[in-house]
């Protein structure tokens, strides 16, 4: 999993409540299990109008947010069904972080084993950060996750909060694969002694 240290780019505004995760990737997707290919399916059904052309009025097809890597979002961002292939979407689609004022728990889980951050803030500091991203591709944020701190285009730091095992995960790129293989070697004793100790099974 890539590891998420600093990043600075493009925010783009979703002031939408209640984003679903049958928006973020529409159920005719989800017969993959690859985490690759679905980012041009992200938001699908705002994206693209009946024929398939692109919606010009939607925020990621407008040309100063389709690089944005990240969304500044209304309350309960992620919520409906736990699909994992929606932070595979976005992921997919180049975006790595995700503000508001809440998650759905299981959708926020998922953002982290996907190397993807999901930030919550108080409603006043999320309407900052809204404002800041309607400002286009010149106003660009830095999210340091070390310092727990978001960077506006005008140098204002907002601190956030995040889990101590989470962040550490996100900055080592450790998703549960990787957690797993960190105890490599004493899974390997573990083995060696049962295969002595009980070698009929």
């Amino acid at each position: 999993m890539e590891k998420f240290t600093t990043l600075t780019g493009v925010a783009a505004p979703m002031p939408l409540v209640n984003i679903d995760t049958d928006m973020i990737i529409p159920k005719q997707f989800l017969k993959t299990i690859k985490r690759s290919g679905l980012g041009v399916h992200a938001f699908d059904e705002m994206r693209y109008d009946e024929t398939g052309a692109e919606n010009p009025d939607f925020v990621l097809n407008k040309p100063q947010y389709r690089n944005a890597q990240i969304i500044v979002a209304g309350d309960n961002f992620g919520c409906g069904s736990s699909r994992e292939h929606a932070p595979w979407a976005l992921a997919d689609f180049g975006i790595r972080a995700v503000v508001s004022t809440s998650f759905a728990d299981i959708f926020y889980n998922n953002c982290f084993k996907n190397g993807m951050l999901p930030i919550r803030l108080p409603q006043e500091q999320v309407d900052l950060l809204m404002r800041d991203s309607e400002r286009g591709a010149n106003a660009r944020m830095t999210i340091d996750l070390e310092a727990q701190e978001i960077t506006t285009s005008d140098g204002e730091k907002i601190h956030f909060d995040i889990d101590p095992f989470k962040k550490h995960c996100l900055l080592n790129g450790l998703d549960d694969i990787g957690l797993t293989l960190q105890k490599v070697s004493e899974i390997g004793d573990y083995e060696t002694r049962m295969e002595q100790s009980r070698p009929w099974v």
